[in-house]
């Protein structure tokens, strides 16, 4: 008989987590720590599931001939240097014969292995629940300013300085805006960046303040939790603030990557159509086309950044009329020391 987990707050018992899901279905997402030995690859899960809806038998049995000869290939090379005592929990889609294959087998072999019920599915089920729960814990410290002022490099230095901070970008790997892809980076999944978020939440201490910067519902593709943007919104701000030129300067550092592939930029510029109008549109183009870096980002910030900044800041966070001001000077090498004046600052601010 099989062992089963049935709930996760017993985790911490196993010595490894194992996944035997598509390479596919691992890379949307996984519980965290998981290792993915598959016992069908993308291709065998496609031909077995069309294969069923035919001819159920027959897919049954040519399924368990693949899962059979993959689950020896990885006893033979991934697994073959563990103990007589590893203990390792096993999951698939729902805790069904996938998973319940890989653990029958090690428990045969002499391991003490688990397989945890329902599967991925229970795993997804308590990422939702956290994040229903887990974001009103905290007490948020929300860094708000125009664009170019540097505010994620403040929360960077602000955690240099042993503050408690939630990096929303860092883990979506997004700077935010319309051109805030990160450069030979994509985006996680949505599932992917949520079990990422349940774990930033889960590691911090809810007697202490939390800084975050303020982000729309979007980041690039990623949705941000209700329950999160309902609770930040409603914490203190710090309004960052830094000059025109200082914002074109950290712009011109920040977003150079964008001339590297300027076709690109142009047609991202494009999607900005319907809110500055086509003769706008091309002469930011034709900016892109004679280098003019400076003057592009001086008009983005001052004909598009800041207006729609003024727009939507105002609506979406509560406090913000109360905000402490903050000069910042994004671009200095005392960006360290900046941030620990700024926490002097709060804690007497905010008392």
């Amino acid at each position: 008989m099989i062992p089963y987990l049935t709930t996760l707050d017993r985790i911490g018992e196993f010595d490894e987590i194992i996944d035997v899901r598509t390479p596919a279905e691992f890379e949307e997402d996984h519980m965290p720590g998981a290792i993915n030995a598959p016992v069908l690859d993308n291709a065998q899960r496609v031909t077995i599931g069309t294969l069923y809806k035919t001819a159920p038998f027959e897919a049954t049995r040519l399924g368990a001939a693949m899962v059979a000869r993959n689950v020896a290939r990885h006893i033979e090379t991934l697994f073959a240097d563990r103990p007589r005592q590893w203990r390792p929990l096993v999951y698939c889609w729902r805790g069904g014969k996938r998973s319940g294959s890989m653990t029958a087998w090690f428990n045969m072999i002499g391991w003490r292995a688990f397989q945890l019920e329902g599967g991925y599915k229970t795993y997804r089920r308590h990422v939702l629940q956290s994040l229903e729960r887990l974001p009103a814990q905290f007490h948020y410290i929300v860094l708000a300013g125009r664009t170019g002022s540097g505010k994620t490099r403040l929360l960077a230095a602000l955690a240099q300085n042993g503050a408690q901070t939630l990096d929303l970008e860092g883990l979506s790997r997004h700077r935010g805006s319309l051109l805030g892809a990160w450069p030979d980076q994509a985006q996680p999944s949505q599932k992917a960046f949520e079990s990422a978020l349940v774990v930033a939440l889960s590691a911090l201490d809810p007697a202490r303040s939390v800084f975050v910067e303020a982000e729309s519902q979007r980041i690039g593709r990623i949705t941000l939790p209700n329950a999160l943007l309902d609770s930040y919104r409603q914490g203190d701000c710090v309004d960052v603030r830094a000059t025109v030129d200082q914002r074109v300067d950290f712009l011109l550092e920040d977003y150079a990557h964008l001339f590297h592939d300027r076709p690109a930029f142009k047609q991202l510029l494009r999607q900005l159509t319907v809110l500055r109008g086509h003769d706008v549109i091309r002469r930011w183009q034709a900016m892109v086309d004679a280098d003019a870096r400076t003057d592009l980002f001086r008009e983005l910030i001052v004909q598009h950044y800041d207006p729609s900044y003024k727009r939507s800041s105002a609506h979406s966070l509560h406090k913000l009329a109360g905000a402490l001001p903050f000069d910042f000077r994004p671009r200095d090498d005392d960006v360290c020391a900046q941030a620990g004046a700024l926490l002097a600052r709060v804690s007497e601010y905010f008392s």
